[in-house]
């Protein structure tokens, strides 16, 4: 004889129970919920842009080939500015211009702190040593020669890579630390360009 116990038990009353639907929400809660949302998205999105990622267009061709003019990128300005990484040999970064504040320049450190930095018929030398860089093809290259310097504390040389159309450290000089503002991320512009920056 099958026993079925209490908890599994059917009563006749639950057996015929139906179950009403849930109201629907009022057209003006649905709104008010919509609203919220959307104000804590652009909330979070406000947050992400001022700390975190700032979206910036390339305007000039001193970058190319790595950037093109009209380019649209994404900067990390969280990075550098909590001390979350060191500015780097290597790093492309966007900076307030030193001759004037109000402009701001994207370039790729060359020389960091303490370096010797010279330029030989458009070689660069770094500490006594050759720079092997990729991201200039021979046709931006250019034969402009810069007699040896070292880097200051808290400054750092910096070049463009179209070297034969940069305006770049070796006519103005070095970038001091607190104007450097971001890294260059990410490339989101046209979308045949989008990826990673190296």
């Amino acid at each position: 004889m099958d026993e079925v116990t209490p908890d599994a038990a059917i009563t006749p009353d639950a057996a015929n129970e139906v179950v009403a639907p849930a109201p629907e929400r009022s057209a003006l809660g649905a709104t008010i919920t919509w609203v919220r949302d959307l104000a804590i998205n652009v909330v979070i999105a406000v947050i992400v842009i001022l700390f975190l990622y700032q979206p910036v267009k390339v305007e000039g061709t001193s970058m190319m080939p790595t950037l093109v003019d009209q380019e649209r990128i994404f900067i990390n300005k969280f990075v550098y500015r909590f001390g979350l990484a060191d500015i780097g040999r290597g790093d492309t970064v966007v900076f307030w211009f030193p001759r004037d504040p109000s402009k701001s320049y994207i370039k790729r450190i060359i020389g960091v702190p303490g370096d010797k930095v010279q330029v030989a018929d458009g070689t660069v030398i770094v500490n006594g040593r050759v720079m092997q860089e990729p991201y200039v093809p021979d046709e931006y290259r250019d034969h402009v020669s810069m007699p040896s310097t070292t880097v200051p504390p808290d400054e750092f040389f910096v070049l463009g890579d179209h070297r034969s159309s940069s305006n770049d450290s070796r006519t103005w000089g070095m970038v001091p630390r607190r104007y450097v503002y971001g890294k260059a991320v990410f490339v989101y512009w046209p979308i045949d360009r989008l990826g990673l920056l190296h």
